[in-house]
């Protein structure tokens, strides 16, 4: 059964597990609680939520990948949302054939060449790591098929260089590029970017992440040098710049995490960079992967924070992912001028992982549908990607760097 929206939501599909229940929590000392109008409650959180979805959900989705994200996250999350995968290769043949048979994917092929050539496969769902990605896009691009669209992960290249190189070659193929920026869809952020939108919060003054987790590196990562900011921080970097738009310059410093040094070398175990917007806005976000001890005996504080001041009230939340498998919901509360020491407190039951990464396919399916460029598109995404090569350029040369410089750089070249 599906829900249809009203008010501000009306004409998208909510699934049940994304219906909103929202409660008003008095300040310490008053114990009154009250529901929301369901006219507020939907004009504010809604519609953002649960992304739309395409009306046609029998495009032919062709995959290549078949590791953790593919299959515990986007193939769920498709497969909640009546999407249609036909055809999956991977590196290994048997992980292919297993994950076919989970997901109900009826072709498992040898090659990129081969599930492109599939005769129903119009969307190209790739999740490799980042040093093959761009091979697999040329390969792609390479053959004449009825490939209309590619959702690519992110980072979308090693660099900002090899980014641009595959939108290019993209936009010259004439072939519609999504970029899986999946943080986007996250539920408490999109309901933050409802309440930017409807200028609740009046003028952003100033937002942080504060995130403290482990989280579980790919063997692939030890080849590449690097860690944190293109993996965990690129997802904080563009969710800053889905919040306040695009920052002046970056100023950021890293250092190696203990417990992964142990593993392989690297320059980016934590990261902490401040973001400097036009108009005074600042955004910060400290990514601490090593987080204490906490995996070798001592007592944790595992979580990711954030907060968004502005002149108008404030909000602040919980990301919900470190506690993956457990589902936990990411969390909001807010509170205006007006609201005199009430926190209005939105609940949900969807989560990041899986549900959410429903977000970036619906979003390219419904950019094809509508022919419009995806709100996550390849050259949308380029912006993020010089803010994180920039990261890296402030942190080695201790000055702030703007993302411009990064583009012109590669521009350049």
């Amino acid at each position: 059964m599906e829900l249809v929206a009203t008010g501000a939501g009306a004409g998208r599909v909510v699934s049940p597990f994304n219906q909103v229940q929202v409660r008003i929590v008095r300040a310490a000392g008053n114990h009154a609680m009250q529901k929301m109008t369901t006219d507020r409650l939907m004009a504010h959180l809604t519609a953002s939520i649960q992304p739309p979805l395409p009306i046609q959900r029998d495009v032919g989705i062709g995959c290549i990948g078949a590791g953790f994200i593919m299959a515990d996250c986007q193939l769920v999350a498709y497969r909640q949302h009546q999407l249609r995968p036909v055809a999956i290769t991977s590196r290994t043949r048997s992980t292919a054939e297993a994950v076919a048979a989970r997901h109900l994917i009826s072709a498992v092929l040898n090659t990129v060449e081969d599930v492109v050539d599939h005769p129903e496969v119009e969307v190209l769902d790739i999740a490799v790591p980042p040093d093959c990605q761009a091979d697999v896009i040329r390969r792609a691009l390479s053959r004449k098929s009825r490939l209309r669209g590619i959702l690519a992960q992110k980072p979308l290249g090693r660099n900002y260089t090899e980014a641009l190189e595959i939108v290019r070659l993209c936009e010259a193929h004439d072939v519609m590029l999504a970029v899986n920026q999946n943080m986007r869809f996250d539920q408490s952020v999109r309901a933050c970017r409802t309440l930017l939108d409807q200028r609740v919060l009046g003028d952003p003054v100033l937002a942080t992440i504060e995130m403290r987790a482990v989280p579980h590196w790919m063997p692939w990562q030890q080849r590449q040098g690097w860690v944190t900011l293109r993996i965990m921080s690129i997802h904080h970097l563009d969710t800053l710049r889905y919040w306040l738009g695009e920052p002046e310059r970056v100023y950021a410093s890293i250092r190696p995490d203990p417990r992964t040094s142990e593993q392989f070398a690297h320059e980016d175990g934590i990261a902490l960079y401040i973001l400097e917007f036009p108009n005074g806005l600042r955004a910060s976000s400290w990514d601490d992967v090593w987080t204490g001890p906490v995996r070798e005996g001592s007592a944790g504080d595992i979580g990711i924070r954030w907060r968004l001041e502005g002149t108008e009230g404030l909000a602040m939340g919980t990301i919900g992912w470190p506690k993956y498998p457990e589902r936990s919901p990411s969390t909001l509360r807010y509170s205006t001028r007006a609201d005199q020491g009430v926190w209005n407190c939105p609940e949900w039951s969807s989560v990041w992982f899986p549900d959410a990464f429903i977000g970036p396919m619906a979003e390219l399916l419904c950019g094809l549908e509508q022919n419009r460029e995806p709100s996550i598109s390849g050259r949308s995404n380029l912006p993020t990607m010089a803010l994180v090569d920039a990261c890296y350029v402030s942190a080695r040369e201790h000055r702030a760097v703007s993302p411009a410089e990064i583009a012109e750089t590669a521009g350049k070249a």
